[in-house]
């Protein structure tokens, strides 16, 4: 399965920051036998979130993309309204329980306003920007992803326990 890793940081994109929420989900992702195939930093900028979103999506064929960074309350998050802007059909199980589950951790989780999606056949989702929080959104995801994204390309496989 491919992925695509997304980071969306204004100082990311200006070089003052290391992008260290990105390199971990790479990490996870490849641990968990995925390809990843796109990795980019980019500002904070609507009209470049859903560009990209689009493209890996409906030119890449990528099966899944992991955004970091752009769902807090600051003016200029926008990566769940061009998130949603790009998906097709939203799944928010999915996003509520990454925010249940960083509850656990701080109160402050509630506030990420991250969609999951799905474009097409890939799954898209937002997670917050701090290496914390995907570390935590992790434990969420990797139980459910390649399940996820086996039913969006189609399986028939029943979706008992599992």
């Amino acid at each position: 399965m491919k992925a695509g890793v997304l980071s969306i940081s204004d100082r990311g994109a200006r070089g003052e920051r290391e992008d260290l929420s990105g390199k971990i989900l790479q990490e996870r992702l490849r641990s968990a036998g995925f390809e990843v195939s796109c990795y980019r930093v980019i500002p904070d900028s609507y009209e470049e979130i859903l560009a990209l979103l689009v493209d890996w999506s409906d030119r890449e064929g990528l099966d899944l993309v992991l955004t970091t960074g752009g769902t807090g309350l600051s003016p200029r998050d926008v990566t769940p309204e061009a998130t949603r802007a790009a998906v097709e059909k939203e799944i928010p199980g999915l996003a509520e329980a990454l925010r249940f589950h960083g509850s656990k951790y701080t109160p402050r989780a509630v506030l990420s306003r991250g969609i999951a999606g799905i474009r097409g056949r890939t799954l898209i989702i937002n997670l917050p920007g701090s290496p914390r929080a995907v570390e935590e959104a992790w434990e969420v995801l990797s139980p459910v992803l390649k399940h996820a994204i086996e039913k969006i390309q189609g399986s028939e496989e029943e979706c008992g326990r599992g």
